[in-house]
């Protein structure tokens, strides 16, 4: 009767440590594999500590790598909620170089009433301008007739500065052309002021300034986040090439060479969706950059990289990082 009863309850024990997921093999109690580990959380209890704890590790997805970059200055946030999602000094004043005609894009963009098919003549002091600062052009033929809507690539893509000219022209307000471009640099500036942007200034409408032409890299980035707001804005920053017909001075039709945008993310990086490159002397290499896969946008800032295709270099990662944080 004792043997029997002695019998029972190692029948029992042993199964037991069968359903806890474990073996007695050779009188000693041991973890089973793996694979045979419990899914209900109330049966971890059963097979030790030990168990819990390799679960956990395997399962447990592991934080992206932050990563470095050669720009001296960068941010990225979430373009949804305005989440930061990295930082590198970017509160930190910089020279911006052409990242300044999102700003004239964004004023222009804004005028009450726009008309994005109005003609605009080309003026002779757009072309002296290039030629005199060595700037980006958009190629302009003085005497030429072209529209809002041409000049807002030819600012964006080819990154104009006589596009920039001419639409600060159009758009400022005064009796003569200085006042009128005074005026548009007020325009960019009270936007500035109105989008919350406090470390930024502009002192030009292209990014050639005079000393006080300056932003960071976290309000370049919400700078380029209300631009985006703009239907027109994302379809223009996101177009690789673009080829503009104007009304010459004799009322004949020219066709344009290409405008090819300048930022190469475009054609490099999938989901890449704008928005615009920088340089210069003081500012080197800039960019400003967003992208969107599977429903979620990054967008964000480098500045002061070395080489144009470093800036590329430095987004591509701190796009890579946004997206592995947002999941």
């Amino acid at each position: 009767m004792i043997n029997d009863m002695k019998r029972a309850r190692l029948r029992r024990a042993t199964a037991v440590a069968v359903t806890g997921g474990a073996v007695l093999a050779a009188g000693v109690l041991s973890v089973a594999p793996a694979q045979a580990a419990p899914t209900h959380p109330g049966d971890y209890r059963a097979v030790g500590k030990g168990l819990v704890a390799r679960h956990l590790t395997a399962n447990a997805k592991a934080a992206p790598a932050v990563p470095s970059i050669v720009a001296k200055g960068g941010y990225v946030m979430n373009n949804a909620n305005g989440a930061s999602l990295y930082t590198k000094a970017a509160d930190t004043k910089r020279s911006t170089g052409s990242t300044t005609k999102i700003m004239t894009a964004k004023v222009v963009l804004s005028q009450p009433k726009l008309n994005l098919d109005a003609k605009v003549t080309v003026q002779m002091a757009y072309s002296d301008y290039i030629v005199s600062k060595n700037a980006s052009s958009a190629r302009l033929i003085v005497g030429d007739k072209v529209t809002v809507r041409q000049l807002l690539y030819g600012l964006m893509l080819p990154s104009g500065c006589d596009a920039a000219y001419a639409l600060a022209d159009k758009f400022g307000s005064g009796s003569t052309r200085a006042a009128r471009v005074k005026s548009f640099i007020g325009k960019m500036n009270s936007t500035a002021k109105s989008l919350g942007l406090k470390n930024t200034h502009f002192d030009s409408f292209d990014g050639i300034g005079n000393g006080k032409n300056y932003s960071t890299p976290r309000d370049l980035t919400k700078l380029a986040s209300s631009a985006m707001k703009s239907s027109t804005f994302r379809t223009i920053v996101k177009t690789k090439k673009y080829t503009a017909k104007t009304v010459t001075k004799k009322g004949g039709t020219r066709t344009m060479a290409p405008w090819t945008n300048t930022n190469t993310l475009l054609g490099s990086y999938s989901g890449a969706i704008g928005v615009k490159t920088g340089s210069g002397p003081e500012a080197k290499y800039c960019l400003v950059f967003a992208a969107t896969r599977k429903g979620k946008t990054v967008i964000g800032t480098v500045l002061t990289s070395s080489s144009s295709t470093q800036r590329a270099t430095d987004a591509t990662k701190l796009m890579n990082y946004g997206f592995a944080k947002l999941g």
